[in-house]
């Protein structure tokens, strides 16, 4: 179960250097123009002195953001399972590996060490964890924003698909307005500075009068 709520309100972490980005990605590199962008991202989060937390691994572009984000002097924290410790994937020049037993200790960890969401372009566990993230806050288990880094219209095809799901009634066009389409990390701190999270999927109805 992931924690309730949010450590910090939005204004802070737009100003903040006590907050973190969660970032989720993949672990091959892609294009080159992707590496270009999530190496810009990391560092450009660094420098306005912002922590990254992701998965801890030293491959494709989690390696890229990492080592950016390093080099520009930011924080960086790893999650990683043991298990990929194993294959020896993990960053070896992380200041901050927490290693935790089960991919699912992991999303949790990232969860209650991150104050906002966000996906750079990826393939399936991409696509897990940011739809896990983005979930949990319509279940009203926390109240953090979410995004999409929008690399190169990478996500542009899943829009559509959401879109869709709006359009047929299976989402709420609320939820799908208040996901982040940007490109960089001041779309992305704008984005968060104004984020207004939606009411929770499910509410209970008010206890009706008691009857004698």
């Amino acid at each position: 179960m992931p924690p309730t709520g949010s450590s910090v309100g939005r204004r802070a972490l737009a100003g903040s250097r006590d907050v973190r980005v969660a970032v989720f990605t993949g672990s091959h590199e892609g294009p080159p123009s992707h590496r270009v962008a999530a190496a810009a991202f990391a560092a450009d989060l660094a420098r306005a002195g912002h922590g990254i937390v992701y998965g801890g691994g030293r491959v494709g572009l989690m390696g890229t953001v990492a080592d950016a984000a390093l080099e520009a002097g930011g924080e960086v924290v790893g999650v990683i399972p043991q298990h990929l410790v194993d294959d020896e994937v993990a960053h070896p020049g992380l200041p901050r590996l927490d290693v935790v037993d089960s991919m699912h200790e992991r999303k949790a960890r990232m969860s209650e060490l991150a104050d906002v969401f966000v996906a750079l372009p990826g393939a399936a566990g991409t696509l897990e964890e940011l739809f896990e993230a983005w979930t949990w806050g319509m279940l009203g288990l926390h109240d953090k924003p979410t995004a999409l880094i929008d690399v190169d219209g990478f996500w542009q095809p899943l829009l559509a698909q959401l879109r869709r799901m709006v359009d047929d009634g299976y989402l709420d066009g609320s939820r799908l307005e208040a996901l982040g389409v940007v490109t960089d990390a001041a779309g992305l701190l704008a984005f968060v500075d104004g984020y207004e999270h939606p009411a929770r999927k499910w509410t209970a109805p008010p206890a009706g009068p008691s009857v004698a």
